[in-house]
């Protein structure tokens, strides 16, 4: 038998550029390793036409935020005719919006944490910045300030009193032109990957920042956060985490795989924050630990999620 061409896709030019190489470099490795053919590409301007010549029997996509998890590319996979990894389009777009995707759960019965959300004509032009005391009211504080369609935890911001809410505000746009406020849930940060064909939840990942809140730092640098997988929680409130997240992933129309991050609160309700539809491979990302923690390798890893791609 032949041996099967993949294109990983990787960079382009979201923010999450950087992360999105190791992703791509790790992925590259592990399908050379295992006979594929493998063409490494730093997305561009020449993408089409570089896929034109290549022809390859599937594209796997590891790209992070912006013309890589949103649709995009997905889109331009479909024209060209050419199998992907992960998601369709219509997936990718509500998932990479936390405010669309916010409203889906709602719609759907799935608990979220309360929010608002705002654009910047709202901000420029409708006076919204003096919604900001009744917001203050509504969710208390902290209150967890992030633009609406960026991973990895990028240009998120707690504010912790009324006064601060401007600057995590401005902070905020500079990621994005849509900001979601949502009210801070103390307690247990979860991470439920979820895998396959026919999509099966993976250990769930426990992250225990070692500072107050998970940023982009404490997520990319070693030593800045503990990673628990399986985490330190029941058994049956493992199983409920499961369960919501394969909803999530069902409800939202996902396919091959994803992250479904979750806050299990003091109170021992689980509240869904957001849902990965492209996931990282680096060191420190939290889908090959939950693999692994079930005992798959990183190589049978990559392997099954480029098998839902080829075998449609």
């Amino acid at each position: 038998m032949s041996k099967k061409t993949i294109a990983v896709l990787k960079g382009g030019r979201s923010l999450e550029r950087n992360i999105s190489l190791k992703s791509g470099a790790r992925v590259e490795k592990a399908l050379r390793e295992m006979g594929y053919s493998v063409e490494g590409i730093d997305v561009d301007a020449s993408l089409v036409k570089r896929l034109k010549e290549l022809k390859p029997d599937a594209a796997f996509i590891a790209m992070h935020g912006r013309s890589g998890e949103d649709g995009t590319v997905q889109e331009l996979m479909d024209i060209l005719g050419i199998p992907y990894t992960g998601s369709d389009v219509l997936p990718s777009i509500n998932c990479m919006d936390k405010v669309l995707s916010k409203h889906i759960f709602m719609e759907n019965g799935v608990p979220t944490p309360p929010f608002f959300a705002f654009n910047r004509d709202a901000f420029q032009e409708l006076g919204a910045v003096d919604t900001m005391p009744i917001i203050g009211d509504d969710l208390g504080f902290p209150i967890v300030v992030k633009p609406a369609a960026q991973g990895s935890a990028l240009g998120i911001r707690f504010a912790h009193t009324g006064s601060e809410l401007p600057a995590a505000l401005i902070s905020a746009f500079s990621f994005d032109n849509k900001v979601l406020l949502e009210k801070y849930v103390k307690g247990k940060e979860l991470a439920v990957s979820i895998l396959g064909k026919e999509p099966r939840a993976l250990p769930v990942v426990e992250v225990r920042p070692k500072t107050d809140f998970f940023d982009f730092e404490s997520r990319y640098t070693m030593g800045k956060a503990d990673y628990l997988a399986p985490a330190e929680i029941p058994d049956d409130v493992a199983a409920q985490a499961s369960e919501l997240s394969l909803r999530v992933f069902k409800t939202l129309g996902c396919s091959g795989f994803g992250r479904v991050d979750i806050m299990l609160g003091e109170d021992g309700s689980l509240q869904v924050l957001e849902i990965n539809t492209i996931p990282g491979f680096t060191e420190t990302s939290l889908l090959p630990m939950a693999a692994n923690a079930t005992g798959i390798s990183f190589n049978e890893l990559v392997e099954e999620i480029l098998l839902c791609a080829l075998e449609g």
